[in-house]
């Protein structure tokens, strides 16, 4: 993986760090590299909880045909309406649909905190995984499990480090 170099420059995700700050919410009008679409069968009950509990908002709406939601740059969601008749997916059938989104450090935790506040059992999390991330499993009320993922410094010599390095990923020069 000689090809591999640091490239935060092209990224609204900042250097890891425990203090960063989180970019703010982006306005900009820009063609969407790509969008996660999720079906919903209540516009506004969705809208309300990506936007306290997820920390999204709404960047443009077509009132009954879709909310378009974003958090950072390149991180955009199209709520639309789901169609009733397909029904609810079948109890304990878990999310038809996973996605993840950058965070920062400081976010995780107060974003599960915001979802628990809304629904009750509906996260996982914050847990340290072994790549060196802290993540928070969310699943929103349309069933889908969304991963808030907030990457830690790096420190070449950390289990995560090795845990790298033993699949062949090892830290790019700098």
């Amino acid at each position: 993986m000689t090809d591999i170099y640091p490239a935060f420059d092209v990224s609204p995700v900042p250097v890891p760090g425990p203090d960063v700050r989180a970019p703010e919410l982006f306005r900009g009008i820009y063609g969407m590299p790509m969008f996660v679409t999720v079906p919903t069968t209540d516009l506004a009950a969705s809208t309300d909880f990506w936007v306290r509990g997820l920390g999204f908002f709404e960047f443009y709406s077509a009132p009954g045909q879709v909310v378009h939601l974003r958090r950072w740059m390149f991180q955009d969601v199209l709520l639309v309406p789901a169609d009733p008749a397909a029904g609810a997916p079948a109890p304990g059938s878990g999310p038809a649909l996973s996605v993840s989104f950058s965070c920062v450090l400081g976010q995780a935790g107060e974003i599960a905190t915001a979802c628990e506040e809304l629904v009750p059992g509906c996260t996982t999390g914050p847990r340290t995984m072994p790549w060196g991330t802290v993540d928070v499993d969310v699943v929103t009320p349309e069933n889908v499990r969304v991963t808030m993922t907030a990457a830690q410094p790096w420190d070449p010599d950390s289990a995560a480090a090795r845990n790298l390095r033993d699949v062949g990923i090892d830290a790019p020069a700098e």
